[in-house]
């Protein structure tokens, strides 16, 4: 069988494993424009086909699977993990020539299971799905989602469901926890190949800097990879989306979004909205999101101080230059896109008073995220009642001058917010009540309406009118799990 390039590391990083083989094996849902995307119909002609592939009844390319090591701070604390219920079985090859990894999700036991069963529910899977499609059509970074296949086996959690496994596309799954597992390891050369494989595969290009830096390639690429994080964070916290996990294993080297369990997005605005059961101190929620990442990057920076420099005092120091850029590099990314979300164009000095002073009222007034930007977007703020008050008026005549500016209409301006500013998201009551049919009563019909409009989420059209107001009062007691 074909060897994947992950291989060509350390054999300490990866384990051979095969996934488990379900006896039937139904396809739920596949995403064709992906799988068009990625060449995969030229692979497999009939769904019989696809659905063995994503069942782990039948080899990818007869390439041989793995599962991948890593470690991760999970709340702040360290433990040995590793893909406990998933398996790379492949790696494709993308038009301009960068490499995606296929993963099976659910797919059964592997070395690093930790006594879990390596099986998933349908239910998270489908979740997966839905959320994972929204982010790529609200043009944030992501893993996609390729495939759910139901394997008609029972999953025993708090309570017997019905199995699934779900098929990721990803640039990679090198995580913060996978350097993280290597520098355990405490062998120079399984770190320094790791990092040359992720260069290689993701920084090329901004490691060809390191020169102008003066600096070692192993701190620009810390760099870099501390520069697509800053800016995936802002991207998450323009459409109220809260990660709900963001474990050092949860952060992917690429820069993209990845492993959706305990996510959501916010409806009503407030900063401190945390909807995983298992955040009980609020560790991750909405507005902690870019400080746990500089956290995180810390730890990445850790890792590699042994490669940076042989000084270690040289190599502290770098990386804590380096890190010390997050806030400017943050603060810059946040203020491009909520200025973009208000029309402002290109960023001013003292447009974050008038963005702080719009979540001052949104808080105070306990203002829809998504609707108070949509409204914004289509000029109707000053017919609606909600927002006739002084407070709010005298925000909305600063920020009119301040949108010409950078605009010669208010036609080009409202364009402009469209454009950016989702007139539809997957709201919680809306995903809860598609996952319940699908899951339990082995209904789609709901969860193919919601993933159609979730799809267009930018269009503005009628159709989402009877989906977009958000269930009075379901957020709550809202509370959504990792499905593990």
């Amino acid at each position: 069988m074909k060897r994947m390039s992950y291989t060509s590391l350390d054999q300490r990083l990866y384990a051979d494993c095969l996934p488990r083989k379900p006896e039937q094996a139904e396809m739920v849902i596949y995403n064709k424009r992906l799988g068009d995307k990625l060449g995969i119909d030229r692979l497999y002609e009939s769904l019989s086909e696809l659905t063995a592939v994503f069942s782990g009844q039948m080899p990818f390319e007869d390439t041989a699977p793995i599962a991948q090591a890593y470690g991760g701070h999970q709340f702040g604390y360290f433990t040995i993990l590793g893909d406990g219920r998933a398996h790379l079985i492949g790696e494709i090859k993308m038009p301009d020539g960068q490499i995606a990894d296929c993963m099976l999700k659910g797919s059964g036991e592997t070395p690093y299971s930790r006594n879990g069963d390596g099986l998933a529910a349908l239910g998270p899977m489908l979740r997966e799905y839905i959320i994972s499609e929204a982010m790529d059509a609200l043009l944030i970074p992501t893993s996609r989602s390729l495939a759910v296949v139901a394997t008609k086996e029972t999953v025993y959690r708090e309570k017997p469901v019905n199995g699934a496994i779900l098929t990721r596309i990803a640039a990679s799954h090198i995580r913060v926890g996978t350097f993280q597992y290597a520098a355990i390891l405490q062998d120079t050369d399984v770190l320094k190949g790791l990092a040359d494989y992720s260069i290689n595969r993701h920084y090329q290009s901004e490691t060809e800097q390191a020169d102008v830096y003066k600096e070692s390639k192993y701190l620009t690429f810390f760099r870099a990879v501390l520069n697509r994080q800053a800016k995936l964070i802002t991207r998450w916290l323009a459409v109220g989306f809260i990660h709900g996990v963001m474990n050092t294993d949860n952060m992917a080297i690429s820069g993209e979004t990845i492993d959706y369990g305990p996510c959501a997005f916010m409806n009503t605005y407030n900063p401190k909205t945390v909807f995983s059961s298992i955040d009980t101190r609020g560790r991750y929620a909405y507005d902690n999101q870019s400080y746990i990442a500089k956290w995180n990057l810390a730890r990445l920076g850790e890792t590699l101080l042994p490669i940076i420099d042989d000084d270690q005092n040289k190599a502290v120091e770098g990386v804590n230059r380096v890190l010390a850029e997050f806030d400017l590099v943050f603060a810059q990314a946040y203020a491009k896109e909520m200025g973009a979300k208000l029309g402002f164009g290109e960023p001013h000095e003292d447009d974050d008073q008038l963005i702080s002073k719009l979540f001052h009222w949104m808080e105070q007034y306990q203002a829809d995220f998504t609707d108070t930007f949509r409204d914004l977007s289509l000029g109707e703020v000053n017919k609606l009642p909600f927002y006739q008050n002084s407070d709010f008026e005298a925000w909305h005549a600063q920020v009119m001058q301040r949108q010409m500016q950078s605009h010669t209409s208010r036609f080009q301006v409202e364009k402009a917010m469209r454009s950016v500013n989702p007139a539809f998201i997957p709201r919680n009551h809306l995903v809860e009540e598609a996952l319940l049919f699908a899951a339990e009563k082995n209904e789609m019909d709901n969860f193919h309406k919601l993933l159609k409009l979730v799809l267009n989420p930018f269009a503005y059209t009628n159709e989402q009118l009877a989906y977009r107001p958000p269930a009075e009062g379901y957020d709550e007691n809202y509370k959504t799990y990792c499905g593990t």
